[in-house]
């Protein structure tokens, strides 16, 4: 959680919008993902039968079970939020998002991140709008999720 001065609760340094720099890389943990978490959320949040029963799940586009790419985009965000310190947190203004591959239980995820513009504001010189190119791999390096954020970014002593 992003403290008001700039630190996050745990002492670690988050960043305004005039610490980073485009080129500035984030990393983030790994997050395993199994059947349970995949049939849970998709019970909740998206109940399709492909992403719910391994037999249809098999017949269908997938050819197996599959995790919501909602389920994918709510683990990145969690990834995101833990390693991408901007002061403030992670406000959004919008989004492209594509899933390349489908997630499966037995994945093993993690999110880099790269800084790809910055745009400060010509009428609100206290932030500016920075965009965050967010990848999601797999254990084996592919990429099952593509997210590129716009999100708002305060001065120091803007927020």
């Amino acid at each position: 959680m992003i403290g008001v001065k700039g630190m996050a609760e745990d002492g670690a340094k988050t960043f305004y919008l005039d610490d980073v720099a485009v080129g500035d890389r984030y990393l983030s943990r790994e997050y395993p993902l199994d059947t349970t978490q995949i049939k849970d959320f998709a019970r909740n949040f998206d109940p399709q039968p492909f992403h719910l029963d391994e037999d249809f799940a098999a017949g269908s586009f997938f050819g197996g079970l599959a995790a919501s790419g909602w389920h994918t985009a709510a683990i990145t965000m969690r990834l995101m939020v833990e390693s991408v310190p901007l002061a403030g947190g992670l406000i959004g203004a919008g989004v492209e998002l594509s899933w390349p591959r489908p997630t499966r239980p037995g994945d093993v995820l993690h999110v880099e991140s790269t800084i790809t513009a910055i745009a400060p504001s010509r009428s609100k010189p206290d932030r500016g709008i920075v965009t965050l190119q967010s990848d999601t791999f797999n254990q084996n390096g592919e990429a099952v999720q593509k997210l590129v954020s716009r999100l708002l970014l305060f001065r120091r002593g803007g927020e």
